[in-house]
């Protein structure tokens, strides 16, 4: 069975407590409503106050779906202490992760190596990369006191082929792919499984910034990409670390 192919039942999520970075729009916003109608108690992380509040009124309205919560935090000028701050405020209210989703990304420019602006550069490199590993590790506890925890990072296939003009970013997913093999190794005689995902072609915002003459209507909605997101943050995928899938 591949992840992208997987089935499951209404209830699949119940109970899991799960952290979403990224939620306010796009995949995150999708994935954050999606694991609420399936029971997850979904922490709502991001920096756009507004279109988190969007997403929160969204859940609420599920019928049956656990009401979320908010954190909101800019990943580009997080320090320490608001990475430890978090953690604390979910150790505090929750005690446990079950999952952690690393969603939030910045694409950056389309330029060559040589244009690259090298402030750029390591903003790009920063929340993609080092805002993920930050995060990661204040929450390792919270992952390790849960009974199955999951933790996901998003990938691309820019990722694992290096190609022209995506600079930054592919070399910023690269260093994903990297981090979640390190961590699934470091893990791999406990219970926290570590995977990535790429979504692939998918219609948001940021693949719009990226292919601005592309036609969006070839290209799959965040909702209907979703299943490899479900299959890694249920119990079905107990066992399984160190992979990197496509969702589509």
């Amino acid at each position: 069975m591949e992840a992208k192919n997987y089935t499951y039942p209404q209830d699949i999520l119940n109970d899991r407590i799960i952290l979403i970075t990224g939620a306010s729009d796009g995949i995150g916003a999708a994935l954050a409503r999606h694991a609420a109608s399936l029971g997850a108690q979904v922490i709502l992380h991001g920096r756009n106050t507004a279109k988190l509040e969007q997403v929160y009124d969204d859940i609420v309205a599920i019928d049956g779906a656990p009401r979320p919560s908010l954190a909101v935090m800019d990943l580009l000028g997080a320090t320490a202490e608001s990475y430890t701050s978090l953690a604390d405020s979910l150790a505090n209210e929750f005690g446990r992760l079950d999952g952690l989703v690393h969603n939030a990304g910045m694409l950056g420019e389309r330029f060559s190596i040589e244009q690259y602006d090298a402030v750029l550069w390591q903003q790009v490199m920063h929340v993609n990369v080092t805002a993920a590993f930050a995060l990661t590790q204040v929450c390792l506890p919270l992952l390790q006191a849960a009974p199955d925890p999951s933790l996901i990072f998003v990938s691309s296939g820019v990722g694992r082929t290096g190609r022209a003009f995506w600079g930054a970013y592919a070399v910023s997913k690269f260093a994903t792919e990297g981090l979640s093999q390190v961590l699934a190794d470091e893990h791999k005689q406990g219970k926290l499984r570590v995977n990535c995902i790429n979504p692939g072609a998918t219609r948001t915002s940021m693949r719009r910034t990226a292919y601005p003459a592309e036609d969006r209507d070839k290209l799959r909605k965040p909702e209907e990409i979703l299943a490899s997101y479900v299959y890694f943050l249920g119990p079905d995928s107990k066992g399984v670390t160190g992979t990197s899938v496509d969702a589509q």
